[in-house]
């Protein structure tokens, strides 16, 4: 007589590697919410407002436009995501916990694009581009559980640099779409189109988990769910650590990369023009790069069975990057840079994701607790432009050099390098502190 294995709890830690399958459809779903996200971030939006504040008159200039644009929406994604995901561990269905956000935050976020596709005025861009955040940050949430939900720990750093493809190529996509549409209100409904033709594969075969029906759960208002979202430094150090460390890191390189446009043609003379091919051969390098590293580096940590010694040194490579671009201020350096910031980068998004989730406090907030984490990567978005801009400034206030157009060494982007260098490598040391993962 033979007898079944009893079902697997949704809190339970999975033991059984997921099938490829799965892991392709979450690949594509990453794919699908990356394109959604940075085709409109990196050319739609700057095309719309441009388009949008040429048309009204006396208006906010297309900068500022943007600008508000951009700001208003990462707020809306700093918070959401957080929200989302303690609403998805909560959530009853027989679909499971995550799959309805999943569902919910594609077929939403495809009325946001589209709503996009036909905004002509400042306001209804602003509305447009908050409801894409909400949405896709929900499907980001229910997506970014499924990998503790299901994939063990000891395949989590090659699954986990897979996702991390899916998002660079993502981001490579939702570029390509916006530019070979040669429209803006074609690159957005072809954006979503596609946002959702990739996440039916994952819909169809999610293995998600329902919720045991005998689980109670604890009564909810905004309060409790507020208090939530704060996890004890002192119960829980490891956690709070990875916090951390994700935020140094995080910093660092968005307070580099956001005035990489400017470093180009500020710092190394280039004109618009050349700077915006430059700037697309040393996304081709990063993107390349990383592709290469991630996951070959995620197998590896499984193999070993190690997460730290990768982070630290991947959060070395990215500083070591700035540092290069600070000191060696030429073309020839950022072609180098490039190559650095793409290893390192690689390594880090791989590894540092399947640390995280080795270290969250409970089962049952999985999503939740990975809202509060991604937290860390998104608030270094809305300052790191903040803090680069007052270097500039107070460097330019001191008397030294800034926009040098290539003729001599910026002193102002040799600042700005540095800083992200020392964040960086703080972030480096922090992840020591962390004593449960090796």
């Amino acid at each position: 007589m033979t007898t079944q294995a009893a079902p697997r709890s949704a809190f339970d830690e999975p033991v059984d590697a997921p099938p490829a399958r799965w892991i392709g459809s979450l690949v594509l779903l990453n794919l699908g919410l990356m394109a959604g996200w940075f085709g409109p971030i990196q050319v739609l939006l700057a095309q719309q407002a441009d388009r949008v504040a040429s048309a009204e008159a006396g208006g906010l200039s297309k900068e500022l436009l943007l600008s508000v644009v951009l700001f208003v929406g990462a707020i809306i994604s700093l918070l959401a995501n957080p929200v989302w995901g303690a609403f998805s561990d909560r959530t009853r269905s027989r679909l499971g916990r995550r799959v309805p956000w999943v569902i919910g935050g594609v077929v939403i976020g495809a009325v946001g694009l589209l709503l996009l596709s036909v905004a002509d005025n400042a306001v209804t861009m602003v509305l447009a581009w908050s409801l894409v955040q909400l949405a896709l940050n929900a499907a980001w949430a229910g997506g970014t559980a499924a990998v503790p939900d299901q994939v063990p720990v000891g395949r989590r750093g090659l699954i986990g640099g897979m996702i991390a493809i899916a998002g660079t190529v993502g981001v490579l996509l939702g570029i390509k779409i916006a530019e070979l549409t040669g429209s803006i209100t074609q690159g957005y409904v072809v954006i979503a189109v596609v946002m959702l033709a990739l996440s039916v594969p994952y819909l169809l075969g999610s293995r998600d988990i329902a919720l045991p029906a005998d689980h109670e759960l604890a009564p909810m208002d905004w309060k409790s769910l507020l208090r939530s979202f704060w996890i004890s430094p002192k119960e829980h150090p490891d956690f709070a650590w990875a916090w951390v460390t994700r935020f140094m890191v995080n910093l660092g390189n968005w307070i580099a990369l956001n005035y990489l446009f400017y470093y180009l043609t500020d710092g190394l003379g280039f004109t618009d023009d050349e700077a915006t091919a430059k700037l697309g051969i040393l996304v081709l390098i990063y993107g390349g790069t990383t592709v290469v590293t991630t996951v070959a580096v995620g197998h590896w940590s499984d193999r070993i069975g190690r997460r730290k010694v990768f982070v630290i040194w991947s959060g070395v490579l990215i500083g070591t990057s700035m540092l290069v671009l600070g000191i060696w201020q030429a073309w020839p350096g950022a072609l180098l840079a490039a190559v650095i910031l793409g290893a390192g980068f690689g390594v880090y998004q791989a590894v540092d994701f399947a640390l995280i989730t080795q270290v969250l406090p409970a089962a049952d907030g999985r999503a939740k607790d990975l809202g509060v984490i991604n937290i860390a990567s998104a608030l270094p978005q809305v300052i790191a432009p903040a803090v680069a801009g007052l270097i500039l400034v107070g460097v330019r206030a001191a008397g030294g050099s800034v926009a040098t157009g290539g003729e001599s060494w910026s002193v102002g982007y040799g600042v700005v390098y540095a800083v992200g260098f020392v964040m960086c490598v703080l972030g480096s040391v922090f992840v020591t502190r962390i004593k449960s993962v090796a």
